[in-house]
């Protein structure tokens, strides 16, 4: 396999260190070759990176890109880049049990800097705009924070700990990872959802 020398001189395999039987004293750094009568001593340099290659950026535009699957690109319908608006009524209704005896709560907001208060009504707007949203007198009340994305958007968070503490938990056991891959041993096909604003997508029981 040819290897560039980039700024070194030479590179020494290991069928030449072999051969003149070189020690490499890890730990000290230093590397003995035996030289005639003598040994002679190479001390390397303390450093994080001995040498540094450019690699070509890869151009993502020539990566698979969703449109270019067949059924797909027959229904983009389906596949929107956003949510239009509010979906139809669907045939299961969710809703939050709560337990016996519950009593309304209404947190406090967390304090926002001016940057993020901006960003919580433009945020607001838009998905006020798009049906997802309404105004509510509702007794209950939970505070919002933001959670910075890989993006360097931003994403609204609600602190539902307190509505948590009071609903009835629904206990589901999870399968086991082990089970899993005893049963998807040998497929060569998977499968994952990727819902875009999975929580505007299923319709709650006011």
């Amino acid at each position: 396999m040819p290897i560039e020398l980039g700024s070194f001189d030479i590179i020494i395999g290991m069928d030449c260190l072999a051969k003149y039987n070189v020690v490499i004293v890890c730990d000290k750094k230093i590397v003995c070759i035996p030289f005639g009568n003598e040994i002679l001593t190479v001390r390397g340099w303390d450093v994080f990176l001995a040498h540094v290659t450019t690699k070509k950026a890869e151009d993502k535009s020539k990566e698979k890109q969703l449109e270019d699957v067949l059924i797909v690109r027959d229904f983009l319908k389906v596949f929107p880049e956003d949510l239009p608006g509010i979906l139809p009524t669907q045939q299961v209704e969710f809703q939050i049990d709560l337990v016996l005896g519950a009593t309304p709560i209404a947190r406090a907001p967390y304090l926002l800097a001016p940057s993020e208060m901006k960003e919580l009504s433009d945020q607001l707007q838009e998905v006020s705009d798009k049906g997802f949203i309404r105004p509510s007198s509702s007794p209950w009340g939970a505070p919002v924070f933001f959670v910075k994305k890989k993006d360097g958007s931003f994403q609204i968070c609600i602190d539902y700990r307190e509505l948590n503490k009071l609903t009835m938990k629904n206990r589901y056991l999870l399968p086991r990872i082990d089970d899993l891959f005893d049963q998807l041993q040998g497929s060569s096909v998977y499968s994952k959802i990727d819902m875009r604003s999975s929580y505007h997508q299923l319709g709650v029981r006011e």
